[in-house]
């Protein structure tokens, strides 16, 4: 597995090794030891979760707060999306920035969204398959967001906004500079 440092301090991309043949391919998707000693951390994922979308469906920017805080480790199983991770960590030199990553099912990269992060993606293909470990469990009552068309932030999303599938809640969420973190 080859780790790939960003400019957002310990989030990170990591490309596994892939094996393809004539009957397809193999690939080690996590390996705790393996990752514990590339990233130099300690991570103790404790959830998986799957979400399936339609092309446009964009979903974020999420993350949890206080005790609840989560890193995640995400990838793309079927399709693509624009993975999105903004640092919200009040204290850091990178506090408001973001970096976009292409997930795909064909470029088989991960992302590594370490905790104090918002977090999101939009589907570029028909549909995509998307999957993620968290360190820590989800709790409704530690919920936060912030919109993902805040001006500040200034994402691009690559499609055009009349193609975008936003939940209502997604809609309603604050800019960062109203959130809560």
């Amino acid at each position: 597995m080859k780790l790939v440092k960003t400019k957002l301090q310990d989030c990170l991309i990591l490309e596994p090794n892939v094996f393809k043949d004539n009957r397809g391919y193999f690939l080690e998707s996590y390996n705790k030891n393996t990752f514990n000693e590339l990233t130099g951390m300690s991570v103790n994922f404790v959830q998986d979760n799957e979400s399936f979308s339609s092309k446009g469906v964009l979903r974020g920017l999420h993350y949890q707060t206080g005790d609840f805080a989560q890193a995640k480790l995400v990838r793309v199983i079927k399709g693509k999306v624009l993975d999105v991770a903004v640092d919200i960590r009040k204290d850091s030199l990178t506090f408001g920035e973001h970096i976009s990553v292409e997930l795909s099912e064909e470029n088989k990269k991960q992302l590594f969204v370490p905790r104090g992060f918002a977090h999101g993606f939009i589907v570029l293909s028909d549909v995509a398959l998307f999957s993620y470990k968290c360190d820590n469990f989800y709790n409704k009552a530690s919920e936060g967001g912030i919109i993902f068309s805040d001006p500040k932030l200034n994402i691009d999303w690559i499609l055009p906004k009349n193609q975008f599938l936003v939940s209502d809640k997604d809609l309603e969420l604050p800019e960062l500079k109203n959130a809560i973190i």
